[in-house]
């Protein structure tokens, strides 16, 4: 999509304007606690602030959103955090809905064979996956020839991706093309801006 047909939303730190997936609404509830409003949908005035957890902090520091909004807020201490588990919680949906779609398996043997079939759309792996089981699986990726383009979710733990896909010892799954793997894809992405350690080199989400 062009830069002109995306919603664009300025940066109340930065003051640059984004598409607003780049983004993250704030809003106050009805008593006057600043929270993320991460799909964009509550009432009221907004704070838009760069989907970065530095951008958060440093939003908090600079008293931005009191500014913004021309009024108290009270603004919560684990604001970045709230955030970030607010994030979580939209990628796990996503990847849950994705399985009762049928278009995620799991498993080392099935996913290695996706993935080198060409057949996957996205990789996932635990973050707290063995170096060996890892490492395995990428090859995997190199012989099928998708190293640049296949995307590599691995901002989830074992025990969230057990919980999200309602199965136990989860390492690695895979998801195939379609509506429910753009959405766990876009929401892995978005995960990524908040927190850059979650991106590596090798193309990790």
């Amino acid at each position: 999509m062009s830069r002109e047909k995306q919603v664009l939303r300025m940066c109340a730190l930065t003051r640059e304007e984004l598409p607003s997936a780049a983004l993250v609404r704030f809003a106050v509830s009805p008593d006057g606690v600043l929270a993320p409003d991460i799909d964009a949908k509550a009432p009221g005035r907004g704070v838009w602030i760069t989907c970065s957890a530095t951008a958060v902090a440093e939003a908090e520091r600079r008293k931005i959103f009191a500014r913004s909004l021309k009024s108290d807020v009270t603004v919560p201490s684990d604001l970045a955090q709230a955030v970030r588990t607010r994030l979580e919680q939209r990628l796990t949906g996503a990847l849950g809905l994705a399985r009762k779609a049928g278009a995620l398996v799991t498993g080392a043997t099935k996913v290695s064979s996706l993935v080198e079939s060409g057949r996957a759309a996205a990789l996932i792996t635990a973050s707290d996956a063995a170096p060996d089981g890892r490492r395995k699986m990428l090859q995997s990726v190199r012989r099928a020839g998708h190293t640049e383009t296949l995307p590599h979710i691995e901002s989830l733990s074992s025990d969230q991706l057990g919980l999200a896909l309602g199965l136990e010892n989860v390492i690695h799954a895979a998801l195939t093309p379609g509506a429910a793997a753009n959405s766990a894809v876009e929401r892995a992405n978005r995960l990524a801006r908040f927190d850059a350690t979650d991106r590596k080199e090798d193309g990790t989400i």
